[in-house]
């Protein structure tokens, strides 16, 4: 049996390493590389053609649709992997585009995986693409709707269990296991990673600018220059946050610059 070419992308490293060595215990499979955004998932997609790429949703630079769209029609066997419920993907169920839900579990990753050998033996690329384009579009549509219902963060402080408005979050940064949360007078601390809190927050409202910072848009009161070509963003309670080379290129396209 031919063993088949993966490609993972996960802004996680600690993702992407338990992704490899969930791969290395499933005979027939070989990773061949990693990409930790969008850039990345691009590029390595184009150089290596993986015959299956594991591809996150949510990721600095943009998304996993973006890797799809910039690929065209020249596109591997995908399976998404996602921080959705079963319950909002139960309707892909029966897609020939799998997906594989965080936390993941060993028995499902070898399920979507048998699948997509199946797929790259049986299918022929028309087929592919007609089915991942609908399943883009259907999960384009589910990650709105878990978007637009989620309004309120439930926060652990001091022992209680208190409600904290999105709209009342100026922006993130990591610290750490956790996230500060900040408002306009004070902080929460909270356990939770940002790459996991980016993913729950809507794409609309909040922006990542550093892998260490996200901000809400509105908040950004202004861009400035700092030393070796550096973007400083400068939010309206006063705080600066440095912008990171990998999301300069968005937040400079972002305020129109």
């Amino acid at each position: 049996m031919k063993d088949l070419s993966v490609l993972i992308v996960d802004d996680e490293p600690l993702a992407r390493r338990r992704l490899v060595r969930m791969l290395d215990a499933l005979p027939g499979f070989r990773t061949i590389g990693e990409a930790g955004d969008v850039r990345q998932a691009y590029d390595h997609a184009r150089e290596l053609m993986p015959d299956i790429m594991l591809l996150d949703i949510q990721m600095p630079g943009g998304s996993g649709f973006d890797v799809l769209e910039q690929l065209g029609t020249d596109v591997p066997v995908i399976i998404f992997v996602t921080a959705f419920d079963h319950h909002a993907l139960r309707a892909f169920d029966a897609s020939a585009v799998d997906y594989v839900t965080k936390p993941i579990e060993p028995s499902r990753l070898h399920s979507a995986m048998v699948r997509a050998r199946l797929a790259v033996e049986a299918r022929n690329s028309v087929e592919r693409v007609e089915e991942l384009q609908e399943t883009i579009l259907a999960l384009r549509l589910a990650l709105r709707k878990d978007e637009a219902r989620q309004t309120d963060l439930w926060l652990k402080h001091q022992g209680d269990a208190i409600r904290l408005p999105l709209e009342k979050i100026n922006w993130i940064e990591a610290d750490r296991d956790y996230v500060r949360i900040h408002t306009t007078d004070r902080y929460f601390l909270h356990h939770e990673s940002l790459a996991s809190m980016e993913r729950r927050l809507d794409a609309s409202e909040f922006m990542r600018i550093h892998r260490g910072a996200i901000v809400r848009r509105n908040c950004i009161a202004k861009l400035k220059q700092a030393p070796f070509s550096a973007l400083i963003a400068v939010l309206v309670d006063g705080s600066e946050i440095r912008v990171g080379r990998t999301y300069s290129r968005t937040v400079r396209m972002f305020a129109g610059t």
